[in-house]
């Protein structure tokens, strides 16, 4: 085999901010076999697999390619996931289920897996004749949003979603000073200084 046909030896380890969108200490952090093992764990628990092309699936390709280049070895952790934690939490919010996974208190992953709103509870509730709220309210999309978005900063154009919404749900067009279309605005404009 001569020498451009031997695989070359990456020069730099895959770090955490190579392949997830965090920041701050984890984003330098060089992606360990036991923090992909930790991941692996945490998934099976909540899915009862891990899955697959997700979080630690990446994790542990990554590990991997680092395990090879020399940056890491088998039993390595990170001090970030070894000190806070590797986890993966649900919520269940109106039509879906989201999945969030963290390395050290951020967020790596998300998953968002619809669900009917009607439930076996709504229909015996029926039967009663009990009235049940169907429709999702406005706060309750909000959190849904905040669930699936994450860290993301507010933008423009998320002000104006959120302002579309509490115009229809106001059935008017005026911004209530201090709602919170006026602070997403308000959010969007400080943020913008910052791009």
């Amino acid at each position: 085999m001569s020498q451009q046909e031997q695989p070359r030896r990456p020069q730099e380890p895959v770090k955490y901010g190579d392949v997830f969108e965090v920041s701050w200490e984890l984003a330098d952090k060089t992606i360990a076999p036991e923090d992909a093992n930790m991941m692996q764990a945490a998934e099976t628990r909540v899915f009862g697999h891990t899955q697959k092309g997700g979080t630690a699936a990446v994790m542990q390709s990554a590990a991997t390619a680092n395990k090879r280049g020399g940056f890491v070895q088998q039993g390595d952790a990170t001090d970030v996931a070894a000190e806070h934690g590797v986890t993966v939490a649900q919520t269940d919010v109106p039509g879906a289920r989201v999945t969030t996974e963290f390395v050290g208190g951020q967020v790596v992953g998300q998953y968002v897996e619809p669900m009917p709103v009607g439930t076996t509870a709504a229909t015996d509730a029926e039967t009663l004749g009990l009235n049940l709220q169907s429709a999702i309210t406005i706060g309750e999309a909000l959190e849904a949003a905040v669930q699936t978005a994450g860290n993301k900063p507010v933008d423009q154009s998320d002000a104006a979603a959120i302002q579309a919404a509490e115009v229809r749900a106001s059935r008017t067009s005026d911004i209530a000073p201090g709602g919170i279309a006026a602070s997403a605005r308000s959010a969007a404009n400080h943020n913008a200084v910052f791009k």
